[in-house]
């Protein structure tokens, strides 16, 4: 099974590294000059991945038509633009593994529905789990969620993607895989303004126990399964996003919590905190689904500027009731 890539940035590059285990043959797509030269001479991409060796057998192109005869392509574009990236891309028939995790601004769609929009006739995956781009290039271990609705599919590509440090499991459950990666972006936002505001360990991990409970009403009215948004698509993502620096949107939280803007904080280019973009989205979403998600609510104020203080006064002013609610 013959693998393409597109996007060249940390996520992109590990995956590639991932699918060029054994000594087989990748092709990687990236829109910068830079890093397809990097790669091609240094087998590195210096960056978005410094310091990381990558398989002399994965080969970068700026050319999308290189990716015409591959049997699947995995779809590492920022969740934004996978719309206007496949629009370009010359898929046919060829599955789409989606590894971008988030809700397209405006339409509200999952990153799957857009590329259902783009290229029907495409069987669509998502590969969704508990991966920071630098370890899994490390071959650091990890387990991640392979959904596919056709079943038979879903388990080639489980089995062609799976390597030692990267287990595979096999769902058919998209919508669930989807729904996981793109909540717990918002939720890592919300856990990160916690740590900086010195809010202490007790206030995150109610934080994170109550997100995961927003994320399943969320994701139970979008039709996903219960078992699903506790696994490694869902649980698994939220628990390691929402515990480390070395998530964006974590990161971007911390600043928000210290008391600097939303503005500063996601200045910089080289990087993508797919939470700021999807939060506004989500909430829009989850309102008109009629459920309740008051801290993807409170993010979202965040964002547009309020006070930590005041954001997280409300939260706790909230009328009690029963945990199930």
């Amino acid at each position: 099974m013959k693998i393409g890539v597109i996007g060249g940035g940390a996520w992109g590059t590990a995956l590639a590294q991932v699918a060029a285990h054994e000594g087989r043959d990748v092709i990687l797509w990236a829109r910068e000059t830079a890093v397809v030269d990097s790669i091609n001479e240094h087998h590195e991409n210096s960056l978005f991945l410094a310091g990381v060796a990558l398989s002399p057998t994965i080969r970068a192109t700026e050319d999308l038509t290189a990716l015409a005869d591959m049997d699947a392509i995995l779809v590492v574009a920022p969740a934004q633009h996978v719309g206007s990236v496949l629009a370009a891309a010359p898929v046919g028939r060829i599955p789409l593994v989606l590894c971008a995790k988030g809700i397209e601004a405006g339409s509200k769609r999952l990153v799957g529905e857009v590329a259902r929009a783009v290229h029907p006739n495409a069987p669509i995956a998502v590969l969704s789990g508990p991966t920071f781009a630098h370890e899994v290039a490390a071959g650091l271990p990890t387990a991640v969620t392979l959904a596919c609705e056709d079943a038979d599919l879903g388990e080639r590509l489980a089995t062609r993607l799976a390597a030692r440090h990267f287990r595979t499991y096999a769902s058919t459950d998209v919508a669930g895989a989807e729904i996981g990666g793109a909540v717990k972006n918002v939720l890592a936002i919300g856990c990160g303004v916690v740590e900086g505001a010195g809010l202490g360990q007790n206030a995150r991990a109610a934080l994170i126990a109550r997100g995961f409970a927003e994320m399943t009403r969320f994701g139970l009215a979008r039709g996903a399964r219960a078992e699903t948004l506790a696994g490694l698509s869902g649980l698994g993502d939220l628990v390691l996003t929402c515990s480390s620096i070395s998530s964006r949107n974590f990161s971007l939280g911390v600043g928000l919590g210290r008391g600097d803007s939303a503005a500063m904080l996601l200045s910089d280019r080289r990087t993508v905190a797919e939470g700021a973009f999807t939060a506004p989205v989500l909430r829009e979403a989850a309102r008109d689904a009629g459920v309740d998600m008051p801290i993807t609510e409170a993010v979202c104020r965040l964002l547009e500027g309020a006070p930590v203080s005041d954001v997280i006064g409300d939260l706790l002013a909230r009328p009690l009731k029963g945990e199930a609610g």
